[in-house]
C-alpha cells in the first residue's frame, strides 16, 4: 500500500488539474536514454496554470507563455529546500507510481521474447515468429506474457509434431495431444498459431500466404473464414465437419470404382471424410478434367450424355474442403483441369482460385467467350453488380465484363459446353 502524499505535494502538484502535466512530465523521464539523467527539456502546449506552476518552481515571473525551458536541477532543488520532495521525479512517482524506463523496459521485454523464441525447437514455428508479424501474433495470443506465450508454444508444437495426419477429426487431435477435445477450436490460440504456420508457404506445408487475421469481420466473411480455416485443416489430413459439403463429380476414371459408389453416367458425391480416409486412386494421369461451377450443369451433362460423358467435377461455388481436397487428389495425379463458372465477379474469383491454387485453365471462360454469350442473352438479363475483379488468365475478360455490364449463368450457356463434354470415345 502506498504512503499518503503529503499534503503540500498534494496541493502543489496533484489533483485532476495537473493530470496531464504529470503525464507529459513523467513521459520526458520515461523516454531518456538508458543510464542517463534528464537536465533539460522545452514542453508546450501548456495552459497558464501549468505554465505558472512550473514557472514558480523554476523561480522566475510569471509570464504566461505556450512553452517553457525546464531546468530540471533547479526545480530539484526547489522540491528539496522545501521538504516535500526530492525531486521532480520524486514527486511524480510519489503521486503516481514509479516512472519505468522506456529504453530499459524494451530491453528487458526483448530478451524475455529471446528467451520465448530460444525454448521453440520446430522450424515452422520458429519462422514464423522470427517474423515481426508472427511474433505480434504470438503476443496477442498470450496476453503479452512470455510464460504464457512459452506454454502456448509448447501446445502448438506437440500438436505440429502430428502434423501432416492421416484423416484424424481435430477434436480427437485436440483430446490426444492437448487433452482437451476443443482445444484446436476455432478462434483458441494454439489453432490460430497453427492455422497460420500451415498457411505460410515459406513453411512448405500451406498454400495461402500471409497471416489472414480479420479485423471487424460480416457475418458472411467470418462464416467463409470458417470454411477457410476447414481447408487449411484439410490439408493437413485433419477433419473439421468433414461430412459437409461433400463434393459431386461424374465419370471420374478411378480403381474400384464400385468402392467408392460410382456406376456410370451417375453423378456421385464424397465427403472430405472420404477422400482422406481412403484417398481414392484416380487414373487421370494426362486427362483433361472439366470442372463446373454449379450442380445443375452435372445433373444436365449426366442426363444428355451418361457415361459418354467427359470426368467432369462441381466446385459447388468457391471450392470448400472436400471439393478442394479432390481437386488437389486430381492434379496430383497428373489431371489437366479446365474451368468454367459463372460470368459473374463470384465466378471470376473462383476462375483465380482455380488457376492460382490447381493450376487450372480456362474451359470457355474468356473474353470472347463471354461476348459470344451476351450476345446471345434474353434482353432481360440479369445486371452484373458487386465489385470488380481481374481474371488472371484473361484480362480482357474483366474489361468485357465491365464494358457490357451483364451477368451470364453457366447454365445458359450449356449447349457449348455440353459439345465439349461429349466422350469422343
Amino acid at each position: 500500500m502506498r504512503s499518503p502524499i503529503e499534503p503540500r505535494l498534494q496541493r502543489l502538484l496533484g489533483g485532476t488539474e495537473y493530470a496531464n502535466l504529470r503525464k507529459r512530465l513523467r513521459d520526458r523521464f520515461a523516454r531518456a536514454p538508458e543510464g542517463e539523467e534528464v537536465e533539460s527539456f522545452r514542453i508546450g502546449k501548456l495552459n497558464s496554470d501549468e505554465h505558472a506552476l512550473l514557472a514558480s518552481l523554476l523561480g522566475r515571473h510569471v509570464r504566461h507563455s505556450s512553452s517553457l525551458q525546464v531546468d530540471v536541477g533547479q526545480v530539484d532543488a526547489t522540491f528539496r529546500d522545501s521538504g516535500i520532495a526530492m525531486s521532480l521525479r520524486d514527486a511524480l512517482e510519489i503521486i503516481d507510481g514509479p516512472i519505468a524506463n522506456l529504453a530499459e523496459t524494451r530491453r528487458a521485454s526483448r530478451e524475455m521474447w529471446s528467451d520465448v523464441l530460444d525454448l521453440c525447437t520446430h522450424q515452422a514455428l520458429v519462422e514464423l515468429l522470427r517474423t515481426p508479424k508472427g511474433l505480434g501474433l504470438l503476443k496477442r495470443l498470450s496476453g503479452s506474457q512470455p510464460d504464457a506465450a512459452i506454454e502456448l508454444c509448447r501446445r502448438v508444437e506437440a500438436t505440429l509434431r502430428r502434423l501432416p495426419a492421416n484423416a484424424v477429426t481435430r477434436s480427437q487431435l485436440a483430446a490426444e495431444v492437448l487433452g482437451d477435445a476443443h482445444a484446436l477450436d476455432s478462434g483458441r490460440p494454439a489453432a490460430t498459431l497453427i492455422l497460420t504456420i500451415w498457411r505460410r508457404p515459406i513453411a512448405r506445408i500451406g498454400g495461402e500466404e500471409g497471416f489472414d487475421e480479420p479485423e471487424g469481420e460480416t457475418e458472411i466473411e467470418s462464416a467463409e473464414r470458417a470454411e477457410r480455416d476447414r481447408d487449411v485443416w484439410a490439408k493437413a489430413g485433419v477433419m473439421v465437419n468433414e461430412l459437409a459439403r461433400p463434393a459431386l463429380f461424374l465419370n471420374l476414371p478411378v480403381e474400384d470404382a464400385e468402392r467408392y459408389g460410382q456406376f456410370a453416367g451417375e453423378p456421385v458425391y464424397a465427403s472430405l471424410r472420404s477422400l482422406l480416409r481412403a484417398p481414392p486412386a484416380w487414373r487421370v494421369a494426362g486427362r483433361k478434367v472439366y470442372v463446373c461451377e454449379n450442380p445443375n450443369l452435372v445433373a444436365i451433362a449426366a442426363d444428355r450424355w451418361g457415361a459418354g460423358c467427359e470426368p467432369l467435377v462441381c466446385t459447388d461455388g468457391m471450392p470448400a474442403a472436400a471439393q478442394r481436397c479432390l481437386l488437389s487428389q486430381l492434379t496430383e495425379a497428373g489431371a489437366r483441369l479446365h474451368y468454367h463458372g459463372d460470368f459473374d465477379w463470384a465466378g471470376v474469383r473462383i476462375g483465380n482460385h482455380m488457376v492460382r491454387e490447381h493450376g487450372a485453365s480456362s474451359w470457355r471462360f474468356d473474353a470472347i467467350d463471354y461476348v459470344s454469350a451476351v450476345e446471345g442473352a434474353s434482353g432481360l438479363g440479369q445486371k452484373l453488380t458487386g465489385k470488380a475483379l481481374c481474371a488472371s488468365w484473361d484480362e480482357g475478360l474483366t474489361t468485357a465484363m465491365q464494358l457490357h455490364g451483364l451477368s451470364i449463368a453457366e447454365e445458359s450457356v450449356a449447349a457449348s459446353l455440353l459439345n465439349d463434354l461429349r466422350s469422343a470415345k
